[in-house]
């Protein structure tokens, strides 16, 4: 795989990620409703940065044992494979009926600061960004190419990717809320996300080194 096929395809699967709705676009989501755009957009910076601190981590951490072990290939590879088959099938299986967005908006916090910690934590104490990291960046690094670097910049289009769509969410915060308490429309996300992971974890598994 070439360094432009690599983004391409990280570029396709983290796109569909970065559409379908969960713990960020949730707190974004409220915070546009119940404080406004200026709020929400620090949220949203705060939700960027920690998945630039989770893309750093997994970059430098893995970024050195996959260049210096073939071992640490193979057991990464099949742990990640099994999460992201594991991820797909609970998707496809047991999609969500809706997602729910409190219209109550979170507790009010005070200052531009505030917003941007709530933002970073929320997304840096969900365990489930790091693991997914872990088993999805390493599959989209060619063959000849420092591991490091190129998945901190996988991490950086992904971070921009999501101020995209956070602009979408925070301009049109009403339409897009509606749209996606639609039970059709998350039950679609999740099935269509499921069937990309399935795929993912398939290749992930035929990889070699």
């Amino acid at each position: 795989m070439s360094v432009p096929e690599a983004l391409i395809a990280f570029a396709a699967a983290a796109g569909l990620l970065t559409l379908t709705p969960g713990l960020d676009v949730a707190l974004v989501l409220r915070t546009a409703a119940a404080e406004g755009p200026r709020s929400a957009w620090m949220a949203a910076f705060g939700i960027c940065l920690g998945t630039l601190v989770w893309g750093a981590a997994v970059a430098l951490g893995l970024g050195a044992l996959l260049a210096a072990s073939t071992l640490a290939f193979e057991v990464l590879k099949w742990a990640g494979a099994a999460y992201l088959v594991w991820l797909g099938l609970h998707l496809i299986l047991r999609p969500r009926d809706r997602f729910v967005i409190e219209t109550a908006g979170p507790a009010k916090a005070r200052g531009d600061g505030a917003w941007l910690r709530k933002g970073l934590l929320n997304n840096l104490l969900n365990p489930k960004a790091g693991v997914f990291y872990v088993s999805f960046l390493p599959q989209f690094v060619p063959a000849h190419v420092a591991p490091a670097p190129f998945m901190f910049g996988l991490a950086c289009l992904h971070v921009a990717m999501g101020l995209a769509w956070f602009a979408v969410l925070i301009g049109g915060t009403r339409r897009v809320a509606g749209l996606l308490k639609r039970s059709g429309m998350v039950r679609w996300l999740d099935r269509l996300t499921g069937g990309v992971f399935l795929a993912f974890g398939a290749r992930l598994a035929l990889a070699r080194r």
